[in-house]
Parts: structure tokens; C-alpha cells; sequence
């Protein structure tokens, strides 16, 4: 660096480019349509601002194509914070992680690390077997893990209480009528035999 430095001969580390100035004319570099070609949509203003998937006012391909079923379906399950979660903790992991005669919770299973969190509820499977006495704490249970905890001497508590059971609906059919076909009539110009005998 120059020991001479001075306010009157400071430059630029880098070089100096002035900025592009678009429509201003054929003399400024950019021609008489500013860089823009001529004529259609993108020579107009605010043509760069579309939206994503715009194709020019057609009918857009995700108009076009068929509808898959999906999560906001009329039959789908509901998303977000109309739909109900829980965390699974199989029979298995209850018999490798807990001693016999252990009281098994929320609490207890994180502190196991069998589940994340304490705030999302907690459904008991009944993969993988299962010969330890527990008392099981959880919000739901599957009926071949009520049945396993159950047969081993175990004992589970509901936390949200049980469920009360689904009643299937049945179909009531009704029964068949049948239809009485009417008697026949013997014709009018053939007379009764009892007529003729006498």
C-alpha cells in the first residue's frame, strides 16, 4: 500500500460497473425494447410476477389430471389436530426392560426410553410374549396385549378409562312374504256337475 495514500487518489478495490438502465432507449445498450424481445406476454409488465403453475390461463395439468384419494378426502382420516396419536409399546419391550413386579407408566416408559414424550397417549401392542407379573398404566391397550399381561398375572390400568365396547349394527332383514296366487275360476258357460244330475 502506497505510503502517499490520500483522500485524492483513493480507488475502488474492485472495478466500478454501472448498473444495466433498461428502457431507456436504443442508445443505452438494451435496444428500443429493453431487453425484453418483442411483443407476447413476457414483454408486458408484470408478466414475471405469475405464480407457480399458471400456464397462461389454460387449464392448469393439476386441474386436468384425476383426483387421488388423499388425506382430505371425504373417507381419509383426518389431518393435524383432528387426528388422534399415540405411541406404541410392545409386550416384548415390557419384558426385556422391566423387572417382574413393576409398575409400568408414561413416566416410567420414558424414563427407558421406550417412548419420546409423556403428552402424546400411549397404546400398549401385544407383539412378542410376555411371562413377568406388571401393573401397566397406559391410555389404550390392543386385546391380544390385555390378554398376555392378563395370563402372565399382570394387572393394566386404564388411564382415560376403558372404552366402552363397539355394538356392530346388524342389518334386520325382512322376512319374505310369500304371495298367495288366487284361486282359479272354473268358467261361466260350464255348469256345476250337481246342476246336470238334477
Amino acid at each position: 500500500m502506497p505510503s502517499d495514500l490520500n483522500l485524492s487518489n483513493l480507488k475502488p478495490a474492485q472495478k466500478r460497473r454501472d448498473r444495466k438502465r433498461v428502457g431507456r432507449g436504443p442508445g443505452s445498450g438494451t435496444g428500443r425494447t429493453a431487453g425484453r424481445g418483442s411483443k407476447g406476454q413476457k414483454s408486458r409488465s408484470g408478466s414475471h410476477t405469475m405464480r407457480a403453475g399458471f400456464e397462461g390461463g389454460q387449464m392448469p395439468i393439476y386441474m386436468r389430471l384425476g383426483k387421488q384419494r388423499g388425506p382430505y378426502s371425504k373417507d381419509a382420516m383426518p389431518m393435524g389436530p383432528h387426528r388422534t396419536h399415540a405411541q406404541g409399546v410392545n409386550v416384548r419391550e415390557l419384558e426385556r426392560v422391566f423387572e417382574a413386579g413393576a409398575e409400568v407408566t408414561p413416566e416410567a416408559l420414558k424414563v427407558k426410553r421406550l417412548i419420546r414424550s409423556t403428552r402424546v397417549d400411549v397404546k400398549v401392542l401385544g407383539e412378542g410374549e410376555l411371562t413377568k407379573a406388571l401393573a401397566v398404566s397406559a391410555h389404550n391397550f390392543s386385546k391380544v396385549a390385555r390378554e398376555k399381561i392378563e395370563k402372565a398375572g399382570g394387572s393394566i390400568v386404564w388411564l382415560r378409562g376403558e372404552p366402552a365396547p363397539k355394538v356392530r349394527k346388524q342389518r334386520v332383514r325382512k322376512p319374505v312374504t310369500e304371495v298367495e296366487e288366487p284361486a282359479e275360476e272354473a268358467p261361466a258357460d260350464e255348469a256345476p256337475a250337481e246342476e246336470e244330475a238334477g
